[in-house]
Parts: C-alpha cells; structure tokens; sequence
C-alpha cells in the first residue's frame, strides 16, 4: 500500500470524498487532524459503528491525531430517519450514554502517545449557544435548496408524517461541529457512513464559507448482507458491542455464521490482517467452504478485539457444549446465561423429579420415553450418562452449574436449560 488512503480503498472503505487527489495529498503530507461522530441514541454501539470506529483506528496507526465527537448535543436531536420521527430521550439519559460509548470508543484507539485520540463532546460548543447566534452567525450559511434536497429530508417531505424543524435542523448542528473542530483543533478531515455524505458537505462548505479553509469529507460504505438485507441485525434486533446487550457467546456466532459471499468483505472492514493474509483466506473459502477458515478467524479476532480473550474462549467452548461436545461444567456465569437464551428453558423447584424436569422442558415426550431413553444410556445431566433409575431422583440432588442451572440433553442434537428456584 502507497497511503493510508490506498489502504482504505483496498479495503472498501472509501466511497465518497470531496476530492480524492486533494485528500490523497493532505494525507501524504500530514499529520492531520480527523474526526467521526456518533451520537449517543442508545447505551451501546452496535457492530454497525465498528467500521468507523476502525477506519479512526486505521487512520491513527498511520500517524494523524483523531477526535472522536459524542455528541451530547446533537444525541438531544437525532440525525433524521428515512421514516418517521426520532424519540427525544431525556437529557439526563442521554448524558449517561454519552459516557457510555466514549469509553467504548476509547478501548480500541491509543489513549497516550503523540497521536493519542481526543474524546469532544459538541454540547461543549452547541450547548452555549443562543438561538439568536445560531440563527444569525450560522443559519445565514446555509440554503434552503440544499438543505431540502438531501435525501432523506426530500423523503420525509414527501411522506405522511413530514419531517420538524428539529431533525430538520441538524445538519446544520454537524456543520458547526466541524466548524468548531477546525477552529479549536486544525481538523481538516470529517468522515463517515455514506448516508452522512450531505451533513459531511454541509461541514465543508461552512468551513470554506466562514474561515475560507479547505477541508475534507470522506464516506465508508454502510455495511450489508450480499443478500441486500441488514448488516449487524439478528431475531433479537441490534448485535451491541456491549456484553450485557449481546453476549461474547452470541457475538461470535453473528460473525462465524458469515456468508462465504460476506465473509472476505468483513475481513477487509474489521480485521487488521494484510492483503495477503486475506487473500489467502479467500482461496481457503473457495476451495474449502465447509471448513470455514475464514469466519472462524474472522470470529475468533472480532470476538477478542471487542470483549478479550477469555470472552472468545467461552464463546468457543459454549458453542462445543451446544453441539455436544465439550465440558459444560467449565463455562462462568455469564456464558451459561447466554446459552440458555438459545436453548428451550424453564423453571423447576430443587424437589421436583428430574423425570418431570424432562418432560416439562421438552427433551421428552412422556415419563415413559424418558426411562425408556435413560435405559439406552441417551440422557445426560451436565455431560452425565443418567440410568433409569436416576431419573427419579429431585433435580436439587444434582451438582449446579452457575446460576443454579443444569444441562438436560437427549443424544448430542437436543439440549435444555433448567433453572432451579428454591
């Protein structure tokens, strides 16, 4: 790779910019300063921001100083949906979540170092703000056409609900931040999701407009299945980097369940493995699919980079105890917790028979088919064989996992979760 940039566009990660030569100079002969913003509309980042936060990764490793904005300010707002009205959340919450993705952010760039990462937050500037100045020094830079030819602006126009002055009003909040940024800081590069290409540019020619400076906009793709369909959504909605949102469990199996026609793709975006590495695993997926080289190490890097390595390990060895294989009794808390979300589970009493257990949780269709299948040697509790003769013993009388759970199984295909209560 020539550049930072050639590197980026290797990688897919370029799609828009406001001039690729120009950006391809002031990078070469930088250090620059760059920002990304994201706003705080929930307490986590989901995997969807991970290709921001990376490409800031990307971009400090090469030598320029990074400014990750969270936007307290515009977080009150939200950047307009394609459909529909944002829910203004509570000032208070929004603070707390403000912290929350700060430090979620700051655990994958340097902290320290001569191209350590700055953490703004735009309520800094925008909060002292009156409507007066917003409306005099800013409002008059901007222009009506423009600003209603966006495209999500001119669909939210055209459709029943409309769209308000409020989230109507916020790419003119983003040009300030990069306004602000340029002036307190010298940044001179903005980037993100290619559905910020109009908020990017509005930035741009503010800066131009006001301070007669040039600066740079960048979009990376947004990220989505080969099949058109969301990228980073599963049954239960979002997959968050936060663990208490998605577990190190169910982390690792959205990225090792890839598509072949994903796989390579993802490995550019979110792994820091070379060109060379990756096309070698390229050649692997395609001679060699069932094996699956490439989503395990893809999971195994992703899984670590966001929740360590103990995390990837449990992931790993929970994945083993649902596919029978492996030793359930070695698994924490958490990774127990997580596996039984994606088992059929109940409640039981510590008195009640382990036969009825069986029965209640599904893995048995009657008492009868229970004997009948510890008799064959088929049942097992936490990985051991059960007799007949066992089952009628109280589910208290067996060795807990955390939690207070147990493993039932039926051969190596069917498995549940019971927990007990008293």
């Amino acid at each position: 790779m020539h550049s930072v940039l050639d590197e980026l566009a290797w990688r897919g990660l370029v799609v828009q910019t406001t001039g690729r030569e120009a950006l391809g100079s002031a990078l070469a002969d930088g250090p620059i300063s760059l920002y990304c913003g994201f706003d705080p509309t929930a307490a986590s980042l989901h995997v969807g921001h991970l290709t921001q936060v990376l490409t800031m990764r990307r971009l400090q490793l090469a030598g320029h100083h990074p400014y990750a904005l969270v936007g307290g300010a515009t977080g009150l707002i939200g950047d307009p949906r394609m459909s529909g009205e944002r829910v203004l959340n509570d000032a208070e919450i929004v603070s707390t979540w403000v912290e929350s993705l700060r430090g979620q952010i700051s655990r994958f760039l340097d902290l320290e170092g001569e191209h350590a990462v700055t953490m703004v937050n735009n309520l800094d500037w925008i909060g002292q703000m009156s409507a007066l100045d917003f409306l005099r020094d800013m409002g008059k830079h901007f222009r009506m056409g423009t600003m209603l030819a966006k495209d999500t602006v001119a669909r939210r126009l055209q459709s029943d609900e409309g769209i308000s002055y409020t989230e109507f009003s916020y790419q003119v909040l983003q040009g300030i931040d990069y306004l602000e940024l340029h002036r307190r800081h010298g940044v001179s590069l903005q980037y993100g999701g290619n559905d910020q290409w109009g908020n990017l540019v509005a930035g741009v020619d503010l800066v131009h407009k006001v301070e007669g400076h040039d600066v740079h906009a960048l979009t990376t793709p947004l990220v989505t299945k080969a099949d058109g369909s969301k990228f980073g959504k599963s049954e239960g909605g979002a997959v968050w980097l936060d663990a208490e949102l998605t577990s190190p469990y169910a982390f690792h199996q959205f990225w090792l369940n890839a598509a072949d026609a994903d796989v390579v793709n993802y490995l550019k975006y979110f792994t820091f493995r070379t060109q060379e590495e990756i096309a070698e695993l390229e050649h692997a997926t395609e001679a060699a699919s069932h094996e699956r080289a490439a989503q395990k190490l893809l999971a195994d890097e992703i899984t670590t980079m966001v929740h360590g390595h103990q995390a990837t390990t449990q992931a790993k060895a929970a994945a083993a105890v649902l596919f029978g294989r492996g030793d359930v009794r070695e698994l924490d808390e958490a990774t127990i917790s997580a596996i039984t979300r994606e088992l059929p589970n109940v409640e039981v009493s510590t008195t009640t028979p382990l036969v009825d257990a069986f029965v209640e949780v599904g893995i048995a269709a009657s008492k009868g088919a229970a004997r009948r299948d510890a008799a064959g040697g088929g049942l097992s509790v936490n990985g051991e064989k059960l007799t007949a003769d066992d089952l009628g013993r109280e589910t208290g009388d067996f060795e807990q996992l955390p939690g207070r759970h147990l493993l039932l199984r039926r051969g190596r295909k069917n498995a549940a979760m019971v927990r007990l209560l008293g």
